[in-house]
């Protein structure tokens, strides 16, 4: 007989990936262990197992929580009745705010996703493009000939991106700036900048 899901799964199962992408943020993927997983959740090995068979699918699942939530947070933010900059505006305010508190996922999707199977790395390259996607379609709407005569859509999203992947490795939240000054700056360098490039 199957074992039915305690009440509280999602909830130990949330508490898991969290201290699970803390360890692995800390250690690297190849010296984390399950025992110190276990350990920094407060749950047994065996509670560990019951959860995830091994690292590989706690990589996994941290990173497909993490895409799957940032997704579906931008989707909520757009507002495809407003201008196209306004658009773009709200998208990296709520990319910058998701990945508030989220360095440790940051990380292991940057640092673990190269030990993964060749499946799970096509599901979660499926969710990257279809966030990146949103980001080029509005900025295609913003300057329509980045397409026109070479194939610079493309290079200015992921310029976009690299200015909000990176920003875990030098923000501070008693910096000078917020999170949402620097999504303004981040978005008026690329309205600025795309209205130049050609």
């Amino acid at each position: 007989m199957a074992r039915t899901r305690a009440v509280d799964f999602e909830e130990k199962q949330h508490a898991i990936l969290k201290n699970a992408a803390a360890v692995f943020a800390e250690l690297g993927m190849d010296k984390a262990s399950m025992s110190q997983i276990a350990s920094r959740s407060g749950v047994s090995k065996a509670l560990l197992y019951h959860y995830y068979p091994g690292k590989d699918a706690l990589i996994f699942d941290i990173v497909r929580t993490h895409l799957a939530r940032l997704e579906a947070d931008i989707r909520a933010a757009d507002r495809p009745d407003q201008p196209p900059d306004v658009r773009l505006r709200l998208l990296v305010r709520q990319v910058l705010d998701n990945y508030r508190d989220a360095d440790d996922q940051h990380k292991v999707q940057l640092n673990g996703v190269g030990t993964l199977a060749p499946e799970q790395v096509a599901e979660l390259q499926a969710i990257e493009r279809s966030i990146v996607r949103m980001f080029s379609n509005i900025i295609r709407e913003i300057n329509p000939n980045l397409d026109k005569d070479r194939p610079l859509l493309m290079p200015v999203t992921m310029s976009l991106f690299g200015m909000m992947n990176w920003v875990y490795m030098w923000f501070r939240p008693n910096g000078p700036i917020t999170r949402e000054d620097y999504a303004d700056i981040a978005t008026t360098l690329i309205l600025e900048g795309v209205k130049a490039v050609s």
